[in-house]
């Protein structure tokens, strides 16, 4: 189980990297839509780079890997809510939702790793 979870840790990491790197002017795009201000998505940026961040060194470092899995599964939680807020379709709420399933997927194999 310890590789799945390793490859989710990486999934994760990857694709939140890849969004809010390569893909930030579609970030910008999709914040001003949500009506959140540039300091909202500034401080979400930096928290989902850090969890990410967090989440690979979990792969060496299995204790690091709760506390950052649930967190980012919040945030995505919150990307559902802004995604349904301004009726996006299924196409642009899926990514964040394929998200949050890998993040529980993460979190309750850190539990297993803790017991």
């Amino acid at each position: 189980m310890h590789t799945y979870a390793a490859i989710a840790q990486l999934l994760v990491a990857l694709s939140v990297g890849f969004v809010w790197i390569f893909r930030f002017d579609n970030i910008v795009r999709e914040f001003k839509q949500y009506g959140l201000s540039d300091q909202t998505r500034t401080l979400v940026g930096n928290a989902k780079i850090i969890l990410a961040t967090l989440l690979v060194a979990g792969i060496w470092y299995p204790a690091l890997v709760l506390v950052p899995a649930v967190l980012m599964g919040l945030l995505m939680v919150a990307a559902q809510y802004f995604h349904f807020k301004v009726s996006n379709p299924w196409s642009k709420r899926l990514p964040s939702l394929v998200l949050l399933g890998l993040c529980v997927f993460i979190a309750a194999s850190a539990l297993n790793y803790v017991s």
